[in-house]
C-alpha cells in the first residue's frame, strides 16, 4: 500500500543563533533533516513532503532533492502555529491513504522502530513511545487501567503528580489513516498553554474511536536538536554508530575516529584516532588511514597506507600507494598504484603514475609524473605565471634531482636526468643530461678572512 510522509521541518531554530535554516545545519555530513528523511524512505514512504517556515522551502527542496530526488516536496506552514497545523498543511499534499508523521529535528530515528509504528497501524493511528527514567519536559503518554491509550499530553500541561510520574513517552512518530488523520485535525483545538494545534491531540480522538495503539521503540529516536549543543551530542551518537557499523562490516575503526555518513570502507582496513573522513570519500580493502588524516571526496585504493597528519581533497590514490606523512593531495590529485608522496609534498591537479616517487618537500602543480620517475626533495613545478596555468610533464624513469625548478610549460623525457639545482626552462629529451648551474669558484684560505671580517662587523654593530 503506497505511503507518503510528513517530516515536520518548520521549526525556527532560534536557538541555533544561524541564518542557515535549523533542519540545514550539518552533522557526519549531512543536513539533519536528511536523516529522518531517510529513515522515512528506508521503512517503505515512497513520496515525502517535508513542511517547512516561510524563506526556506527552496534550500530545502534543493538540498534534500540532491539525495533523494523528485521523490521530495515541500509545503509551506505560515504562519507557525504548532505541530499539528504544520501537519494539516502537508496533508494538503498527500494522496496516499495511509500517512506516516515524523520530526525534521531528530537524526537517530531508526527505520526499524517507524516499521513497527507502521505494523501497528490496525486502526486509525498508531504512534512510537519510549520509557524514560526521567521523562521531564515529554509529552506522557497516558493509559487506562486496562492498558489502552487514551492521549497524549504535553508536559506543560500536565494536571496531577500522577501523570508526571508516568514513564512513557511520545517519540513523536507517528502513523494513521489519510482520512482519519484529516477529520482529526479539523476537529483539533488550540485549548493548550502555548495557543497552539497539538498533532498529540489526534491520539485522543483516535482513542476514543477504539483506534490508537502506541509501540516502544528506541530512546535515540526521541534526541531532537533545537541548539549546537544538542547538534554535537547527537552527532556523537551519529558518529559512533557509523563505526560500529563498520566495524560490523570487517573494519578497525579506532576510537575518535570521525567517518561521515555514506563513506564506503572496504574490510581488513584500519582507520586510526583523529581521522576525518568526509564526503563521498571512499577507501578500498587492507587500507590504513592513519591519525590525523583528512579525506575529503577521495578514492583511495586497496592496501594504499596514508601516514599521520595528510590532506587529501577531490583526488584519486592507487592501489598500494603510500602518502605522507604531512602531504597534501588537493582537487585533481591523481596518485597511481605504488606511487610514494612523501613528507611536505604538496601536488595539485597533477597524475603521479605508477611507482613514481615525490619522497620530501615538494610541490607538483599542473603535471604529469611518468611510471618509475623520481623527483628529489625541494622540487618545484613552477606553473603559474600571474595569469595561467601551465603543465608539466616528467616522463617514464625520468630522475629530477633535489633542489630544482621546472619552468612550465615543459617536458622532460624518458630516462632524462636534471642535476641537482637546476633551473629548467626548455624540454629535456629522452636519455638527456640537463644542467644549470652557474660555475663555482674555490677561493684558498679566504673562509677564515671572511668570518674575521663577520665578526668585526658584528661587533662594531652591537657597539653602536
Amino acid at each position: 500500500m503506497d505511503l507518503t510522509a510528513i517530516v515536520l521541518a518548520a521549526g525556527q531554530g532560534k536557538r541555533m543563533k544561524s541564518a542557515l535554516a535549523k533542519v540545514l545545519h550539518p552533522l557526519a555530513g549531512r543536513p539533519l533533516c536528511y536523516f529522518p528523511v531517510r529513515a522515512a524512505i528506508d521503512a517503505g514512504a515512497t513520496r515525502v513532503v517535508v513542511v517547512v517556515s516561510p524563506g526556506h522551502e527552496a534550500s530545502i527542496a534543493e538540498r534534500l532533492r540532491a539525495d533523494f530526488g523528485d521523490r521530495i516536496e515541500t509545503a509551506v506552514q505560515d504562519p507557525p502555529r504548532g505541530t499539528g497545523d504544520a501537519a494539516r498543511v502537508g496533508l494538503d499534499k498527500v494522496q496516499s491513504e495511509r500517512v506516516l508523521v515524523l520530526c525534521g529535528d531528530t537524526p537517530l530515528v531508526s527505520p526499524d522502530d517507524i516499521a513497527a509504528v507502521l505494523a501497528a497501524l490496525e486502526g486509525d493511528l498508531a504512534l512510537m513511545s519510549c520509557r524514560l527514567d526521567d521523562p521531564s519536559g515529554y509529552g506522557r503518554v497516558l493509559r487506562d487501567g486496562e492498558g489502552r491509550v487514551l492521549e497524549v499530553r504535553e508536559d506543560r500541561d500536565l494536571e496531577s503528580d500522577e501523570q508526571r510520574a508516568v514513564s512513557e513517552v511520545n517519540a513523536g512518530v507517528y502513523a494513521a489513516g489519510t482520512a482519519f488523520l484529516k477529520k482529526a485535525l479539523a476537529q483539533i483545538q488550540p485549548a493548550n498553554a502555548q495557543g497552539e494545534y497539538y498533532l498529540t491531540d489526534a491520539v485522543a480522538l483516535a482513542a476514543r474511536e477504539g483506534g490508537a495503539h502506541a509501540v516502544q521503540g528506541h530512546p535515540d529516536g526521541l534526541i531532537g536538536v533545537n541548539d549546537r549543543r544538542q547538534l554535537a551530542e547527537a552527532e556523537a551518537r551519529l558518529y559512533e554508530r557509523i563505526a560500529d557499523r563498520h566495524r560490523l562490516a570487517g573494519v578497525t575503526v579506532h576510537a575518535g575516529a570521525r567517518i561521515d555518513d555514506g563513506i564506503v570502507i572496504g574490510q581488513d582496513s584500519f582507520i586510526e584516532a583523529g581521522a576525518s573522513l568526509r564526503g563521498s570519500t571512499r577507501i578500498g580493502r587492507g587500507t590504513t588511514i592513519d591519525a590525523g588524516c583528512v579525506l575529503t571526496n577521495t578514492e583511495v585504493g586497496d592496501g594504499a597506507l596514508f601516514k599521520p597528519y595528510s590532506v587529501a581533497t577531490d583526488s584519486r590514490v592507487g592501489d598500494a600507494a603510500q602518502i605522507g606523512p604531512f602531504a597534501h593531495l588537493r582537487p585533481g590529485s591523481d596518485i597511481g598504484a605504488e606511487a610514494h608522496i612523501g613528507n611536505f609534498v604538496e601536488t595539485k591537479k597533477t597524475r603521479v603514475r605508477r611507482g613514481a616517487k615525490a619522497n620530501h618537500l615538494a610541490y607538483l602543480g599542473d603535471g604529469d609524473v611518468g611510471e618509475g620517475a623520481n623527483v628529489g626533495a625541494g622540487t618545484i613545478f613552477c606553473n603559474y605565471d600571474g595569469f595561467q596555468k601551465h603543465c608539466t610533464v616528467i616522463g617514464e624513469g625520468a630522475f629530477i634531482g633535489s633542489d630544482s625548478q621546472l619552468v612550465a610549460p615543459v617536458s622532460i623525457g624518458k630516462g632524462a636526468y636534471v642535476a641537482t639545482g637546476t633551473t629548467v626552462t626548455r624540454d629535456v629529451p629522452d636519455d638527456a643530461l640537463a644542467i644549470g648551474r652557474t660555475n663555482q669558484a674555490n677561493k684558498e684560505g679566504y673562509a677564515s678572512r671572511l668570518k674575521s671580517r663577520l665578526a668585526a662587523a658584528a661587533k662594531k654593530a652591537k657597539g653602536a
